[in-house]
């Protein structure tokens, strides 16, 4: 380049364009959300999954992919090529406990997959769900180094948190919460947003650059709780599970051995702890528990369908001959569940039982917009067949997935179409072997690339240890031997019994071999210490309640009073006032109605149709609408508001102490009572996992403002408001580890 006085005495220059070697190829990731191991069609399972299954025979299924128990941690490790402590996500993203390892956010000096491949010319998208940055992090001002677009991704539709209502939705477009564009009315359900968006980003890419290749990583809340989806195949896959979780255990084997997924002789461990037999509940309790294992055969099918119209895009644009696709699930199927399952899990959060007879009065209402359905556990042990335990667990139903690898003829031979992988393989391992396969240095992952496997059935990868620990359960895996260790919370680490397993001929961890090889167990036992402290691993931390505690209180600081000023936007439930278990004051701040008559509409709502708060105004009297897991109670001023108010509120006062609160609820005008509601149902451990808004209620309503039992809003106010403040009172008294329970149970 030559710069001179004038363009005649200079010469410009441009560089060339970053470009990735060899010919281009896309990658298409799909990372399903607490689908069992053996939930796919093609790995045993009666769930309808036909455009997964034309993946896996088109290309090559792994039996031995591993994960890592948890969704936070698996997304972490997938998306650095790292094992997830040594990144900094030990545990959750929820909470930072304030040791290296244990940061709930990906360390910033630790490049993702997404940033990697930007450097070498990719445009990277991203749908679906994130969860890997902190909770705390995720309100209006950020910061949003840990969101995706700050993490290497050009575009972002989703969600940040570890689940979202799919009718009603915490929506994040790039760096901004937005609402929903429908409604479970308007038949809105968040797979088909995600996909119509995954859509607009291949097809708006193709039009701007089509010489240019893309990476999408596409992260559905399926099959998250709540397990919502489409009546008609929630109808149809309840029938499908009426032969109970001990049949669809049976059956699922009977395949996965047909097909090659497991051994010939691989035979089930006995059913996991609490889980009763099939036979020994009542008609009503499996009329009940089939409905609620339909909901979420229903919502892994409705998934797969609209699958097929991100893949028929592609293919008639052309891009899927050279798109490499990888599909897996971020863990095991989950126990969060428990022995009943739920229709509504908002309620026995806050200390309300959910009757046999309440759930069963709802069995209909099972996966729609009012619901927060989970299947029974005994449903979670089904869909991780033949594997035991689950997702938070190290034993195999917690790290163990289904893992299918498709692509270009040039990185995945029609020769091996159809054929299984059954070497041992980690998701830290998938950013290095996708770069592998793209012809780019994987410098600074310690995940080993199984590319090879691709092409040679017997490959040997070169990984030869793999560690795992969530919650204080550990394990590791060495040279195709297993030793695992199930650990109670709150029990002395050295007091676990460790189980030691060869993978090579036990799949399944049916035949422990403790007592027969000790000297094997105790050198990986130290083994795993070793790489324990390797990889960040320590401190050890069992604590639930107090980690969840313990971020709460750092965040929120000395903070009692939150000012929202009207035309502010969402604010995510952990940037919320936390009202749990005390007294404090709303008060609205209008502008007098005056001659203009009376206002309608919301002041203030958090949370949604399953539970949460929402100060409104309707026929120009105030009302506060308490809705604990679905149960209203509700309170109408006695007279009606005079043009002339410039304040409306509610106040609650904290009555007891300790376990099962009561309170007293009074409506205010201009600071004057004006009716009151006495109560023992106060929000106890936790409000909403959605969100709250000023001025209006979107997507599913706290209240039915319309008495249509719809629950339709956003019934925005119609009047001038100014702002609303929220008083803290300091009597707060949580039970944490009931509140750290609840919240893990949506992870």
């Amino acid at each position: 380049m030559t710069i001179g006085r004038t363009i005649a005495d200079s010469v410009p220059h441009w560089p060339d364009p970053v470009r990735p070697p060899g010919p281009r190829t896309n990658v298409l990731i799909v990372l399903l959300d607490d689908v069992g191991f053996g939930d796919f069609g093609c790995f045993g399972s009666e769930i309808a999954t036909p455009v997964i299954d034309r993946f896996a025979a088109a290309g090559v299924r792994y039996t031995g992919f591993h994960t890592t128990a948890m969704c936070s941690t698996t997304r972490s490790a997938l998306l650095t090529g790292r094992n997830h402590h040594d990144v900094g996500m030990g545990c959750l993203a929820n909470f930072d406990s304030g040791f290296p390892g244990y940061r709930g956010k990906i360390a910033a000096e630790i490049p993702t997959l997404a940033e990697r491949l930007r450097d070498v010319g990719y445009r990277n998208y991203m749908v679906g769900k994130w969860h890997c940055t902190p909770l705390t992090e995720t309100g209006p001002t950020g910061p949003f180094d840990g969101w995706p677009l700050g993490r290497g991704f050009d575009r972002f539709y989703g969600f940040l948190d570890a689940e979202t209502d799919q009718y009603s939705p915490e929506l994040v477009q790039d760096n901004s919460h937005v609402a929903a564009p429908g409604t479970y009315e308007t038949g809105y359900h968040l797979t088909e947003d995600l996909i119509d968006h995954a859509i607009t980003f291949v097809t708006s890419h193709e039009a701007a650059t089509p010489d240019v290749p893309w990476h999408v990583l596409l992260a559905p809340g399926a099959c998250h709780a709540p397990h919502q989806a489409p009546r008609e195949l929630i109808d149809h896959y309840a029938q499908a599970f009426a032969k109970g979780w001990d049949r669809t255990r049976d059956d699922r084997l009977a395949e996965q051995i047909r097909r090659g997924i497991v051994p010939a002789g691989t035979v089930l461990p006995p059913r996991n702890d609490g889980v009763r037999p099939w036979d020994e509940h009542t008609a009503d309790e499996q009329r009940l528990f089939a409905r609620l294992a339909g909901a979420y055969g229903a919502m892994l099918a409705h998934f797969d369908q609209h699958l097929g119209r991100l893949i028929d895009t592609l293919e008639a644009t052309g891009q899927l001959a050279d798109t490499l696709v990888l599909i897996t699930s971020d863990n095991g199927a989950s126990q969060e569940g428990g022995p009943l399952g739920f229709v509504n899990a908002m309620g026995p959060f806050n200390m309300i039982a959910e009757t046999l007879e309440q759930k069963l009065a709802r069995l209909d209402d099972i996966g729609g917009p009012d619901t927060h359905s989970n299947f029974p556990h005994g449903w979670a042990m089904a869909a991780n067949t033949p594997l035991k335990r689950y997702k938070q667990n190290t034993h195999g139903g917690g790290v163990r997935d289904a893992l299918i690898v498709a692509g270009p003829d040039r990185l995945v031979g029609a020769e091996h179409a159809g054929s299984l992988r059954h070497q041992f393989c980690h998701v830290a391992d998938l950013a290095p072997t996708v770069l592998d396969l793209l012809g780019i240095e994987a410098d600074g992952m310690t995940g080993v690339s199984f590319a090879p496997t691709l092409a040679e059935p017997d490959a040997v990868t070169g990984k030869t240890t793999q560690y795992f620990e969530m919650f204080g359960h550990r394990g590791i895996w060495h040279e195709g031997w297993k030793a695992v260790a199930y650990h109670w919370p709150g029990t002395p680490f050295e007091n676990d019994r460790w189980e030691l397993y060869d993978l090579s001929t036990d799949v399944n961890e049916v035949h422990d071999l403790a007592d027969e090889q000790p000297e094997r167990l105790a050198a990986l036992q130290e083994r795993w210490w070793e790489e324990a402290a390797a990889n960040k691993v320590l401190p050890l931390d069992d604590r639930f309640g107090e980690r969840f505690a313990e971020n709460a209180a750092r965040h929120a600081g000395a903070r009692t009073r939150f000012s929202f000023w009207s035309g502010m936007g969402h604010v995510p439930s952990d940037v919320a006032p936390d009202l749990r278990s005390r007294s404090y004051r709303i008060t609205a701040h209008v502008n007098p109605s005056g001659a203009r008559g009376a206002a309608d509409g919301v002041l203030i709502a958090h949370g949604d149709a399953t539970s949460g708060y929402s100060l409104f105004v309707r026929d120009g009297h105030l009302v506060h609408d308490l809705n604990i897991g679905g149960t209203h109670q509700l309170v109408t001023s006695d007279r009606p508001i005079p043009p002339e108010a410039t304040t409306l509120g509610f106040a609650m006062e904290r009555r007891g102490e300790g376990t099962f609160p009561h309170g007293t609820g009074t409506l205010l005008i201009d600071g004057e009572p004006a009716g009151s509601m006495e109560t023992d149902q106060i929000f106890w451990l936790m409000i909403s996992w959605s969100g709250l808004d000023i001025g209006l209620d979107r997507g599913t309503t706290v209240a039915d403002y319309d008495g249509t039992g719809r629950h339709m809003g956003p019934f925005a106010y119609t009047g001038d408001l100014v702002r609303v403040t929220v008083d803290l009172v300091t009597d707060q008294e949580v039970d944490h580890e009931g509140a750290g329970a609840a919240d893990l149970a949506r992870e």
